[in-house]
């Protein structure tokens, strides 16, 4: 519960920015919010990848240590704001988010660009992201028991992903397309009321590896590529003890442990999570998901209440 706390707060920091077109001041208060809280609790906490090199944003960088030093140690990925666009112009879908397991159990990458291919639990060890699209949808539709002619994947609207759209509908499939936040589209491939198959595409690391976290949770799957743009982000693989940068990584290899958790917090409403809403009490409601692997494995989603200044 108090990694709760750590995105509710960097939710509500975000909320006066909400479509005030200011990019810059959502990812400063986002960022601020969450360090803060993160500071409070009492682990020895490593951010082992984050946001904001690619963009020269504010981030929570890399290698950073968080927390009071005393209690377990822990690898933390993060996101202060998924979807900074999205909340400077007001459009849905931006949310908060945090993934944490066992000290030396998440991927240690460099900020950059990963190939990704996700499905829930039903279709589980169905996916290689060595074969085709095509190849990936015919062995997830079996899985489903399902026909190819009735999936739906997710892929973010880039002309990147021009072709891979294409393939899919070549399939008879249909495509959901999404502008940003690909955390939420891979993770709603665990949720039957998102009616989402399967996501792929090439987007962040961090949220490679945050969406792999609550997918390995759920009993979902996901594999993934490091795709380094050039000699420089390839030499910074190499520099973090990533010898082959271009290895498949299954879930697995991301998320080494069960013993994991991700929490989440909307900031404008979406596919998964409400976003803040004010009450007519004058105070501030937030939506929020907390999902854990391991023994405690559990799906909530909570609303709680806060005075627009109220401290946790």
């Amino acid at each position: 519960m108090n990694f709760l706390a750590v995105t509710q707060q960097a939710a509500i920091a975000c909320h006066p920015w909400i479509g005030k077109n200011k990019k810059m001041m959502v990812d400063e208060a986002g960022t601020r919010g969450m360090r803060n809280r993160l500071n409070q609790i009492d682990m020895s906490g490593v951010v082992v990848i984050g946001e904001g090199e690619m963009d020269e944003a504010p981030m929570l960088y890399i290698n950073e240590h968080l927390g009071t030093g005393n209690g377990p140690q822990v690898d933390i990925a993060v996101d202060p704001v998924e979807g900074t666009n999205l909340v400077a112009t007001g459009k849905e879908n931006a949310l908060t988010v945090v993934a944490v397991a066992n000290r030396g159990s998440l991927l240690h990458a460099p900020d950059m660009y990963m190939k990704k291919i996700a499905v829930g639990p039903k279709a589980w060890g169905c996916i290689d992201i060595d074969k085709s699209l095509t190849e990936n949808m015919k062995n997830v539709a079996a899985a489903l028991g399902k026909d190819i002619t009735e999936l739906t994947v997710m892929i973010q609207e880039r002309p990147r992903h021009k072709e891979l759209a294409e393939e899919a509908y070549k399939t008879g499939a249909s495509v959901k397309f999404f502008s940003d936040v690909d955390v939420t589209a891979a993770v709603a491939t665990a949720f039957n009321h998102c009616e989402v198959d399967i996501f792929a595409g090439i987007g962040g690391a961090p949220e490679g590896v945050i969406a792999a976290a609550a997918l390995k949770c759920m009993g979902g799957d996901f594999q993934g590529r490091l795709a380094p743009q050039n000699q420089a982000e390839a030499e910074r693989c190499l520099n973090m003890g990533i010898l082959s940068p271009d290895k498949k990584l299954t879930i697995d290899d991301i998320v080494k442990t069960d013993q994991c958790f991700f929490v989440a917090t909307g900031i404008t409403d979406g596919l998964l999570l409400n976003g803040i809403k004010q009450t007519t009490a004058g105070k501030l409601l937030t939506h929020s998901m907390v999902i854990t692997g391991g023994k405690m494995k559990n799906i909530q989603f909570m609303y709680r209440h806060f005075l627009p200044d109220s401290e946790f």
